[in-house]
């Protein structure tokens, strides 16, 4: 046997940009070391806890009898009672599950119904990282807190002056130090950090440079029952006072630093609305959408304006909209809200232009028409010139039902379903009138029929309880008869005989396997291709995934499948499979973890992707996604900043980020499904695009130097 061909190789490019991807993943499972993160199968469980085979290093899954609303109040006093502080984040209040810090560790808690047991709940306990840390007060409440920025709001128990030696002391501990009035001054002119507060204190703090973290401000004000209410947040004189454009949102402008961001309608929609949430002070806020609505040709108008500390409502209009904006505050974001309808006069032109667009077109649609029409009349009475109008004599010989005319070119006859089709170049005419003249000798009887023209003639006829269909038609050049009907049909012993024959002649042998291969193959491929994703220093791949091609027929290489992997202990799952008959998709257990095979139709051959995940190898990095959601890992190879959006989250790639050299490895878990996404690398054009990724899987998005994404699944 020849030899199996290889697959071509990729570009190189994309082999480079996948070895960073690799890098990535050690990189992150040494900062999963060195972070701190809890060791969830360390922590208390409820009474009757049943671990389930879900869990991971990261994570761990147990059921315990009950409902789950008892089981969030359980657990909620189970975390309390072993030195665990719940808190909510910023604008995530009504947010179903649990999150808790105890030191600088942090947990995330979520509930569902245990699968097949209504009387049972599934606890999921999940590592979170904390990446500013800020002390919390022994018995605070009511605390809001974002673990991914230095944000912390409570009511803590004891007076001002109690509470903020705990800060001084627990901070200075921590690696923050007291930003001096001075200080301050020499980096940031409008910083006034000695002015007096009535009713409480107010202190800031600074860490070293090379941090890159900016100032905090802690406020504290005094509330009865000796209890302080805290805010701790980045300090507002250091938050940037020009904000700057990020990519558009349907033609409205966008702050480049914001939390999340999205619109409804578009700007095509007689109602659009946008909004977002923004990482400023409102007047930098204001600011920034009075000078891009202004550039973008909207008029603010003085009446109904509204302009406080704590709110903004203007009014805008452009000549074919009107919008009112509104900012609100909440913990340390600013609310977006811009709200647009296109005004009655602008309406109104639009459906005038619409309807005289709709006129136009069908004017020149009926004047094609007609042209096309006239030709194609023209064409066929110069090709039916061409036809001949003599009269037909039948063939010699009596191999069909019915006699066919001389002249008849291209027979395909089938006796068993009683169909004959032939072409001729005699006219539509000749031939209607040698079925009429020839059938009646024999018995046929002609019913009317309403189409006889020279173009097109059918025709019925029925004798003795059967009955034959014959259509001619002028097709171009030639005139095509096709005859069908219970008239037509006879015994074909010899050609059952002749194609059963060929049948067991053509009947495909069984595939053999590869013997080498890590996937199973079979021999006859054409087209082989095996990849893997390993992690650095490691010869255990956390996933694999074959591709090939088969010169043989779909059922042959589903069986060949079927036999191999059962062979290997794999065990097909039957209420996921996908059968059509130029397409199979089915899932399988392996004893090293899930897996998926697909099987498609391509240039007369069988194309085959078959991919298996490989759990316990993927735990060792920072790879596997929450169960059930979907990772996406993000990283930056170019020399800019770049930002990407997706899911209504915008998030800041620094030069580098996600690369091999770097600290920071961005990722996010999101609920399976298809996403667009948005991308803007620094100097250079937005792009977007689009990514779809199922339950459990985990995508890299990689933005090189010239600002292109590479989608590449690492498990």
């Amino acid at each position: 046997m020849p030899a199996p061909k290889c697959r071509p190789h990729a570009p190189a490019r994309r082999y480079v940009l996948a070895a960073f991807w690799l890098a990535w993943i050690a990189g992150a499972s040494v900062a999963m070391a060195e972070s701190g993160m809890v060791e969830v199968n360390q922590l208390p469980r409820l009474p009757d806890a049943q671990e389930t085979t879900d869990s991971q290093p990261d994570r761990v899954v147990y059921t315990v009898q009950g409902v789950v609303p008892s089981t969030v109040q359980s657990v909620k006093t189970l975390m309390t009672d072993t030195g665990w502080m719940q808190y909510v984040r910023p604008l995530e209040e009504t947010a179903t599950g649990l999150l808790f810090k105890k030191g600088v560790h942090g947990l995330s808690v979520s509930f569902t119904q245990a699968l097949g047991r209504p009387d049972r709940s599934a606890v999921h306990y999940s590592a979170n990282r904390i990446y500013a840390d800020i002390p919390f007060p022994p018995g605070a409440t009511d605390i809001v807190y974002d673990e991914r920025r230095p944000y912390f709001s409570c009511t803590a128990p004891g007076n001002t002056d109690a509470n903020l030696d705990f800060f001084n002391r627990e901070l200075t501990a921590t690696g923050w130090t007291a930003l001096s009035a001075d200080d301050a001054k020499t980096r940031w002119p409008n910083a006034a950090i000695d002015d007096k507060i009535d009713n409480g204190a107010r202190a800031h703090f600074r860490r070293d440079d090379r941090d890159r973290q900016l100032p905090i401000m802690v406020l504290l004000r005094r509330l009865d029952d000796d209890k302080t209410a805290v805010d701790i947040r980045i300090a507002p004189f250091a938050l940037p006072q020009d904000l700057h454009a990020g990519p558009d949102m349907d033609g409205l402008p966008r702050p480049d630093r914001i939390i999340n961001a999205g619109t409804t309608g578009n700007v095509t929609s007689d109602h659009r609305e946008a909004h977002a949430t923004v990482t400023a002070e409102m007047p930098a806020v204001l600011a920034f959408y009075r000078r891009e609505l202004s550039a973008r040709n909207w008029k603010e108008e003085a009446k109904g304006a509204i302009i406080t500390p704590d709110e903004v409502s203007l009014n805008f209009t452009s000549p074919e909209e009107t919008g009112t904006l509104k900012l609100g505050h909440k913990h340390d974001l600013t609310l977006v809200s811009f709200v647009m309808q296109v005004t009655p006069a602008a309406l109104a032109a639009r459906a005038r232009a619409k309807k005289q667009a709709d006129d136009d077109f069908m004017k020149d649609a009926m004047s094609m028409a007609t042209e096309l029409i006239a030709a194609d009349s023209a064409h066929r009475a110069q090709q039916s010139a061409k036809l001949s109008d003599a009269p037909l004599h039948a063939q010699s010989g009596k191999a069909t039902p019915i006699p066919l005319p001389e002249g008849a070119e291209n027979v395909e006859f089938d006796g068993s379903d009683g169909k004959l089709e032939f072409e001729s170049q005699s006219s539509v005419k000749a031939l209607a009138g040698f079925y009429r003249s020839a059938l009646k000798p024999l018995g046929w009887k002609a019913q009317p029929s309403v189409i006889n023209n020279p173009n097109m003639a059918a025709m019925q006829f029925s004798k003795g309880g059967k009955e034959i269909s014959i259509t001619v038609m002028q097709m171009g050049p030639k005139t095509n008869v096709s005859a069908n009907g219970s008239g037509l049909e006879m015994a074909n012993a010899d050609a059952d005989a002749t194609n059963d024959q060929s049948a067991a002649k053509a009947a495909p042998k069984p595939l053999e396997a590869e013997p080498d291969s890590a996937l199973p193959v079979p021999k006859e491929h054409t087209l082989s291709s095996l990849s893997t994703g390993k992690l650095p220093g490691s010869d255990a791949p956390f996933r694999q995934e074959l591709e090939a091609s088969i010169p043989a027929d779909l059922a042959s290489v589903l069986a060949f499948y079927r036999e191999e992997l059962g062979k290997r202990g794999w065990k097909e799952l039957p209420d996921r499979a996908i059968t059509q008959p130029d397409h199979v998709q089915l899932a399988f257990t392996s004893p090293d973890g899930p897996a998926m095979l697909k099987l498609g139709r391509q240039n007369a051959e069988t194309t085959v992707n078959l991919a298996q995940k490989i759990p316990a190898a993927a735990a060792k990095g920072e790879v596997l996604p929450k169960p059930g959601q979907a990772r996406l890992m993000l990283g930056n190879m170019g020399q800019s900043d770049a930002t990407i959006t997706i899911n209504k989250q915008t998030i800041k790639l620094a030069a580098g980020a996600g690369g091999p050299q770097s600290s920071q490895h961005p990722a996010l878990d999101l609920p399976p499904g298809k996403y667009k996404y948005a991308t803007k690398v620094a100097g250079r054009p937005a792009k977007s695009s689009q990514i779809e990724f199922g339950a459990d899987d985990a995508w890299g998005l990689m933005l090189g130097p010239d600002g292109d994404v590479l989608a590449l699944q690492a498990y």
